[in-house]
C-alpha cells in the first residue's frame, strides 16, 4: 500500500473536524480529513429538527460555567472568547445562509442543516482539504525523530494505518465525537486513542437525554404520552440545585422535551427531580379562590392552567380531588396545589446513548492546553469537540464549542 504525507491529519468529519480542517487548510497546511461513516456530518444534518441549532447568542464567554459542564468548565473560556457566536454568524452571512432565532438565543438555519454542511464543505475546498470517507483507521503510532530518521518533522510523526494506506503526519487531531447516537456512526475511537497515549479520561455518560421510570410507578402517567407543557424542573439542593424553565414532554417510558434534556445533564442516578407543572400561577391561591365562585369539578378548574388530560389524570390519584371544587376541603385543595407545584419523582435511568444528544465526560481537560487543545504530554496530538470533557446546554452551545475548539486547534497547528 502507498504512504501519504500530510501536515495534519484530522480523524472525524463532524462539526469540529470539518471546521478545523477548513481553517487549517486555509492557513496553507496540507490536511487530510478522515471519517469511517458513509455520510458526512450526520449529526449536523439531524440536529435541530433538520435545521441545525448552530450556536446561541446568549453564550457568556466570560462565565462558561453558566452554560457548560465538565470537571473544569473554565477550560473552554479561552477558545470560546477567541471564536464567538458572532464569528460563526458572520461566516454564515458570508455564505448567504439565512437564519433565525427561536427563543433563548437559539439560532437555526432558515432552510436546512444541509446548507451548513455545504458551507463547511466549501470552506474545506477553499483550504484544499483532502477528504477520505468512508475510511477506517486501523492503528496509530508515534515515532520520535532521531538524527538519522526520515520522519516528517523534527518533533516526530504519527503513522496512521488506514484501509487506504499508511499516512504520516506531524500533527494528529482527534475530532471523533462521543458515544451518543451510535446508529449514525458514534464510536469510542477517540477515547481509545486517548488511553493509548496515556491521557486521563473523565467517566462518560449520556447527556441531554430523556429520563425513564419504573413501569409500575409510571403506569398512571403512561397514558399522557405525547402531552407537552411548560414547567420548571430542578434537581439537587442548596448550592448544587439546578433548575430550568422549559417545555416537558410525556412519553410512554418517561419524560422528555427540552426541560428534561437540560436537567438530565445534572441529574444523578438515585436522586429525585422536582417539577412545577404550573410555574406561571399560584395554584393554591387560584384553587381556594375558585372554591368560592365555581361549581365545576376540580379537574375542570385545573384545565385553566394545565392540559385537560393532565388535570384528569392527576385528580384520579385522590378521591378528595374527584368532586366539585365547592365541595372540596381547603386541606385537599392545598395538598393538590402543593403536589402539582412540586411533583417529586425519581427516574430509574435514561434512554441511553441511542437517544442522547451528547456525551458527558471524555478526555480530561487537565491533559490539554486550553489555548491550543494540544496534549501537554504528547506532542502533536490534539483533541477537539465532544470527545473532550466539555458539554454544553441544549440550544446551540455544543456546536459553538465544536467551532471554537476547532478554531483554537487549527490556528496552532504547525506548518512544516
Amino acid at each position: 500500500m502507498s504512504t501519504f504525507d500530510f501536515d495534519a491529519v484530522i480523524i472525524g468529519a463532524g462539526a469540529a473536524g470539518l471546521f478545523c480542517a477548513a481553517q487549517a487548510g486555509q492557513r496553507g497546511l496540507s490536511v487530510l480529513l478522515i471519517d469511517h461513516a458513509p455520510k458526512l456530518a450526520e449529526k449536523i444534518r439531524i440536529s435541530g429538527g433538520g435545521r441545525c441549532n448552530f450556536t446561541n447568542r446568549d453564550l457568556d464567554v466570560r462565565a462558561p460555567h453558566k452554560h457548560f459542564l465538565g470537571r473544569n468548565p473554565q477550560f473552554c473560556r479561552s477558545a470560546l472568547s477567541r471564536f464567538t457566536p458572532a464569528d460563526f454568524i458572520a461566516l454564515m452571512e458570508r455564505h448567504g445562509i439565512a437564519h433565525h432565532e427561536k427563543h433563548k438565543g437559539q439560532l437555526f438555519a432558515d432552510r436546512s442543516a444541509e446548507d451548513i454542511i455545504a458551507m463547511l464543505q466549501t470552506e474545506c475546498a477553499a483550504g484544499q482539504v483532502t477528504l477520505w470517507q468512508p475510511c477506517r483507521v486501523e492503528s496509530v503510532e508515534f515515532s520520535v525523530k532521531t538524527p538519522s530518521s526520515a520522519d516528517v518533522s523534527s518533533a516526530g510523526s504519527y503513522q496512521i494505518q488506514s484501509d487506504k494506506g499508511l499516512i504520516r503526519s506531524r500533527s494528529l487531531v482527534i475530532a471523533t465525537g462521543g458515544l451518543s447516537i451510535p446508529k449514525i456512526g458514534a464510536t469510542d475511537l477517540g477515547y481509545r486513542l486517548a488511553q493509548q497515549f496515556g491521557l486521563p479520561l473523565v467517566e462518560r455518560s449520556p447527556g441531554l437525554v430523556p429520563l425513564t421510570f419504573d413501569g409500575a410507578a409510571w403506569q398512571a402517567y403512561a397514558g399522557l404520552a405525547g402531552l407537552a407543557l411548560p414547567v420548571e424542573i430542578s434537581t439537587g439542593s442548596k448550592k448544587s440545585r439546578m433548575a430550568f424553565l422549559e417545555d416537558l414532554l410525556f412519553t410512554h417510558r418517561g419524560l422528555s422535551g427540552p426541560a428534561v434534556l437540560q436537567i438530565s445533564s445534572y441529574w444523578q442516578p438515585g436522586t429525585p427531580i422536582a417539577i412545577n407543572l404550573a410555574p406561571a400561577v399560584d395554584l393554591q391561591a387560584e384553587l381556594l379562590a375558585a372554591k368560592n365562585r365555581s361549581r365545576k369539578l376540580i379537574a375542570n378548574e385545573l384545565a385553566q392552567w394545565l392540559p385537560a388530560r393532565l388535570a384528569d389524570a392527576w385528580v384520579q390519584q385522590d378521591a378528595a380531588w374527584q368532586r366539585p371544587i365547592a365541595e372540596a376541603s381547603d386541606k385537599a385543595l392545598i395538598a393538590l396545589a402543593q403536589r402539582l407545584s412540586r411533583w417529586e419523582i425519581t427516574p430509574t435511568g435514561t434512554e441511553g446513548y441511542k437517544k442522547a444528544e451528547v456525551t458527558l465526560g471524555g478526555v480530561d481537560t487537565q491533559a490539554l492546553s486550553q489555548q491550543t487543545m494540544e496534549c501537554k504530554t504528547q506532542p502533536g496530538l490534539f483533541f477537539i469537540g465532544e470527545v473532550v470533557d466539555i458539554t454544553g446546554w441544549l440550544g446551540g452551545y455544543n456546536f459553538q464549542w465544536a467551532w471554537a475548539s476547532a478554531q483554537a486547534c487549527a490556528q496552532s497547528l504547525p506548518k512544516d
